[in-house]
């Protein structure tokens, strides 16, 4: 089979690779399209290596046919269209993943679209509603909302019901965030997001790519009893934290990545993925919720699709068509 090999220079090429087949509770996926992540530029820059026993194939997602089934699967048919989040593999022509990552496509999807959510899908809904306890009524303020996380992230909230600010670098992102459904839009440009939020009474909710460069200015747009939830290092993985005005607002500020979580057990995989079929492929099925796709392109533009994500001039998903 094919897939896209990763040199030492961080360059992607198309290659000749040996063939896969499914392990004991595994399902083989013929790939059609894969999504495009953040993680997939940090490993192919060799700066995020797989799990223990993961593909070293970039990639977390994807959507195509079941292409055979390993011992023990009785939940999945060959010939079924699937999505599935993955531990890597992904920009290739196939891809075995463990059965209970397997997802159905959302009705009101196609099969090509919906290779663009399982990755933004499951860290949304781990990280907002399981971590941090999002509900009807809370402000959450969501950085970098024209993302592939934040375009996502904003529709899930306002599905919730609850009030959504976002941050972004341009006055089409921030149009592209409002018809999401995002109540305030801060250009972080020319304007303060803690004294925006602040105005509003604190964000009970921030979900946080930026790390180390946000850290003091996140805990000053906290509400009292807020919770901030880190998942990306964009700007650093080192910051000071004022230990007092957290103690004074009774807030939270979590760690928390999905890559590296077990299959199993609490908090694992196959509860996320469970849990984001029953609650969030409802709000795809009925409109609530769609999947957003800035870029399309051939897996052998793999490494134009990694410059389009750093390059910032994309909102929503990249994805890669095998």
């Amino acid at each position: 089979m094919h897939a896209i090999v990763a040199a030492a220079d961080g360059s992607l090429t198309w290659e000749n690779v040996a063939d896969i087949s499914p392990g004991k509770g595994e399902v083989l996926i013929r790939v059609g399209v894969a999504g495009v992540n953040r993680a997939d530029l940090l490993q192919a820059a060799g700066k995020y290596p797989p799990p223990p026993g993961a593909s070293d194939t970039i990639g977390l997602e994807v959507s195509g046919i079941v292409a055979g089934l390993g011992d023990g699967v009785t939940e999945w048919a060959v010939d079924q269209p699937v999505c599935a989040l993955l531990a890597g593999g992904g920009y290739a022509e196939y891809v075995a993943v463990p059965a209970a990552q397997v997802m159905p496509v959302p009705d009101g999807t196609t099969l090509d679209e919906a290779a663009a959510l399982p990755e933004v899908a499951c860290t949304v809904w781990s990280n907002l509603v399981n971590t941090a306890g999002l509900s009807a009524g809370h402000l959450v303020l969501l950085h970098g909302g024209a993302s592939g996380i934040g375009t996502h992230a904003i529709q899930v909230a306002h599905a919730l019901g609850a009030r959504v600010a976002v941050t972004a670098g341009s006055a089409e992102k921030l149009a592209l965030c409002r018809s999401l459904g995002a109540d305030i839009t801060i250009n972080y440009h020319d304007e303060d997001f803690v004294a925006v939020v602040q105005a509003e009474g604190g964000a009970d909710v921030i979900l946080d790519i930026m790390g180390a460069a946000y850290l003091d200015r996140n805990v000053d747009a906290l509400a009292v009893g807020g919770r901030m939830t880190v998942i990306g290092m964009q700007g650093g993985v080192k910051g000071e934290l004022n230990i007092g005005k957290l103690i004074s607002k009774r807030a939270g500020v979590i760690g928390t990545s999905l890559r590296p979580r077990p299959v199993d057990g609490p908090g694992g995989k196959a509860e996320i993925v469970a849990a984001v079929v029953d609650n969030v492929w409802p709000m795809v099925a009925d409109g609530r919720v769609r999947p957003i796709i800035g870029a399309e392109l051939p897996i052998q533009q793999a490494q134009r699709a990694h410059q389009l994500l750093t390059s910032g001039e994309v909102a929503g998903k990249v994805l890669l068509r095998v």
